[in-house]
């Protein structure tokens, strides 16, 4: 149940900072597709995150500086790669553009940019080392049925959100 609860947590996480940006920002957008307070691609890249840097931290058998920049490029990578999928399926599936990066000087279509990548890499390493020590007791201490919980009403704020995205509600 670890890698669950930490796609909720890190959902909800990313779903407050990405509210709380938009307030400094002054930008109105919105954190997600779904009705709940969770941005279900937060989740997703956190779990990414915390699989990927273990992976290699537990196999390269390099200085930890070394591991720490490889697995910060892998990162970028995979995280922008995940980005631009999330993207392009919200906008075939529901005809919805949640971001536009096209007018950053080095992006990629409206979904990805360079600029981005660095920030989801610095971002990474920042979870991996400040973020995951402070935030992993609570998560390993959320019970099972309350983690079932999570799962439910995730499902039927999905179902809902789809059904009404599609035109049923």
């Amino acid at each position: 149940m670890y890698y669950v609860n930490c796609f909720f947590v890190y959902s909800f996480l990313g779903f407050l900072f990405e509210t709380l940006l938009s307030f400094f920002t002054k930008q109105n957008f919105n954190s997600g597709i779904l009705y709940g307070p969770i941005t279900p691609i937060y989740g997703l890249g956190v779990i990414l995150i915390l699989t990927i840097s273990h992976y290699f931290f537990m196999n390269l058998h390099l200085p930890r500086w070394r591991e720490t920049i490889i697995v910060f490029f892998i990162l970028i990578t995979v995280l922008t790669l995940l980005e631009w999928i999330g993207g392009v399926l919200i906008e075939k599936l529901f005809g919805i553009v949640f971001w536009d990066y096209s007018k950053l000087p080095f992006h990629i279509g409206h979904y990805i940019s360079l600029e981005i990548s660095f920030i989801w890499g610095f971002l990474s390493i920042l979870l991996i080392y400040v973020i995951k020590p402070f935030i992993n007791p609570l998560v390993e201490s959320i019970p099972k049925s309350v983690s079932i919980v999570f799962i439910i009403l995730g499902l039927i704020d999905f179902i809902f959100t789809f059904i009404h995205l599609k035109g049923g509600i």
